[in-house]
């Protein structure tokens, strides 16, 4: 993949940060047609784009038909990222949502995650349940709207940035101008 690609060619570090896309979305979801509506998208030709596009990247991609709030995942993303292992969630999540139509908004369904990850379910559920990572999260969203994302993916390097699925020689030179140094072998 793409950011992989980079990580290994350049000196950089890579880091994740939440967006809150379409936060008003209830926990049950929305089917497309509501979250679309008024916009007179073509969405089954809009889910061919956006398969093909995963299919380039490697990556699967299934026919969802919600959407739903992330908000909780982001959260539960947070409490991955400090636990051995736990950036395999993220992945995890990314198929669920993507592929399987998960909604991300139910703890059961992230708590079935984490433990098909191998990871403690028990302190997952504590730190959703206390809401321990809401601060981390609501900081990536300030942050957000401070740089003025609209939309995912963006990719921040220096200065500058780029909006939407790039091709790598995109994101290659975002990081140049931004003083990415080449890795030696």
């Amino acid at each position: 993949m793409r950011i992989e690609r980079l990580e290994a060619t350049y000196d950089i570090e890579v880091v994740y940060r939440h967006f809150p896309l379409h936060p008003e979305t209830p926990e049950a979801g929305l089917t497309l047609e509501e979250l679309f509506a008024g916009r007179k998208l073509d969405i089954p030709r809009m889910q061919a784009e956006m398969a093909q596009r995963m299919a380039d990247e490697g990556l699967a991609y299934g026919t969802r038909t919600r959407t739903y709030n992330s908000r909780l995942a982001q959260e539960l993303g947070c409490w991955a990222d400090t636990q051995d292992g736990g950036s395999r969630l993220h992945d995890d999540l990314f198929g669920a949502y993507f592929v399987d139509d998960v909604n991300l908004a139910d703890v059961e369904s992230l708590i079935e995650l984490v433990t098909a990850a191998g990871l403690d379910a028990a302190d997952a559920r504590a730190s959703l349940d206390e809401r321990r990572f809401a601060s981390q999260v609501d900081a990536d969203w300030a942050r957000s709207a401070e740089l003025g994302i609209t939309g995912v993916p963006t990719f921040v390097a220096g200065a500058r940035g780029a909006v939407g699925a790039q091709p790598y020689e995109a994101l290659e030179q975002l990081v140049v101008e931004a003083g990415a140094v080449q890795r030696t072998a």
